[in-house]
């Protein structure tokens, strides 16, 4: 009779959590290799960059050595990528934005030689360079990821936001909690123009769940969206309900569809009052409020706010604008694209 194969038969006692704990630790030897590698990677084509714009200087060497060393660079590393003509200039710039070579060894070697291109490409000086830079080491963003916070201006968004925070919460969390909300909150990924009423947009937040909490950033965790609060026999909803792993406290979101208005804020008060009665515990910091709406003046806003107790915030979404009126009427009827995607297209009567 032959013998079971070996992935058949039963390990022996201990073997299976030997096995996930030599997965866990392969897995973290795979993640520091790949990291060194890059890491040699960004520092070699930082010095490369530097040598080219050190010799074009001293020597008059003009564009045309770029092309000459790619072409040779090739073929005696015909296995390598990454010498091309475009991307010897892109490690010259390179070399020529961060002539600190402590800041890129300690700094920006710990990003991928994409992101790099991503902050040369899309931003202006040292500083927003840095700035983001810092952002995506925080928080390991990928590529895609940090490009998206630059086109949607993350920097000038951070922080933003009216709040109450400095005069109703303990520094560092004062602090901590004015740079974890935004002005504007961007939903352009819903799809949804200005017309949509609150619920739409809630509902649309809840299925785009992923993107809602990318937006927000780091920190956030959903807990929930119509929140049931029982107070005294009555029912009451919060729109959407998260939890802030940084600020470890609650945060209570209400969406409104039109502009702010002062008396919005005591209802995101009273909301307040019953998460940190009921759902708060006693290892939580304060409840903070977030209310996100269409449009708002500031100094009512800061008005509204300076007498209260609680802390709470007021910033602006944006959707997607509507189209313009003559556009509107160049593109397709839903009809004619069924119609198309159907094979069928209805022909014009061409009988005499």
């Amino acid at each position: 009779m032959s013998e079971k194969p070996v992935g058949l038969t039963d390990p022996p006692a201990g073997y299976t959590d030997w096995l996930a704990d030599l997965k866990g630790r392969i897995h973290s030897a795979q993640q520091r290799a790949t990291l060194a590698v890059n890491r040699e990677l960004v520092l070699l084509y930082w010095q490369i960059g530097k040598d080219i714009l050190q010799r074009q200087a001293a020597q008059g060497w003009g564009a045309k050595v770029i092309e000459r060393l790619a072409q040779d660079l090739r073929t005696a590393f015909p296995e390598m990528k990454g010498f091309s003509p475009r991307n010897l200039k892109y490690m010259r710039a390179f070399a020529e934005s961060w002539p600190d070579e402590t800041f890129v060894q300690e700094v920006l070697a710990q990003l991928p030689w994409y992101h790099q291109l991503a902050l040369l490409d899309k931003l202006p000086g040292p500083g927003t360079r840095k700035w983001y830079a810092a952002k995506a080491i925080e928080h390991n963003w990928s590529r895609n990821v940090l490009v998206m916070q630059i086109e949607s201006r993350l920097l000038e968004r951070s922080g933003a936001a009216v709040t109450n925070f400095p005069a109703t919460l303990p520094k560092p969390q004062s602090d901590l909690a004015r740079e974890s909300v935004k002005d504007p909150y961007r939903f352009d990924f819903l799809g949804l123009t200005g017309e949509a009423q609150e619920r739409e947009v809630e509902n649309a937040l809840v299925q785009h769940v992923t993107e809602f909490l990318l937006e927000l950033g780091a920190g956030f965790a959903f807990v929930g969206r119509q929140v049931l609060l029982d107070v005294g026999g009555d029912e009451f909803f919060i729109d959407l309900l998260f939890y802030h792993l940084k600020l470890r406290c609650y945060v209570v979101i209400e969406l409104k569809g039109g502009k702010f208005k002062p008396e919005h804020l005591g209802q995101l008060g009273f909301y307040l009052t019953a998460v940190d009665r009921q759902v708060k515990s006693e290892h939580d910091n304060p409840t903070i409020g977030l209310l996100l709406c269409k449009t708002k003046n500031k100094v009512v806003a800061e008005y509204a706010l300076g007498d209260k107790a609680q802390p709470m915030g007021v910033a602006e979404y944006k959707l997607l604008e509507s189209l313009p009126a003559e556009l509107q009427t160049s593109l397709p009827s839903i009809e004619q694209i069924e119609r198309e995607l159907a094979g069928n297209p209805t022909l014009p009567d061409t009988k005499a």
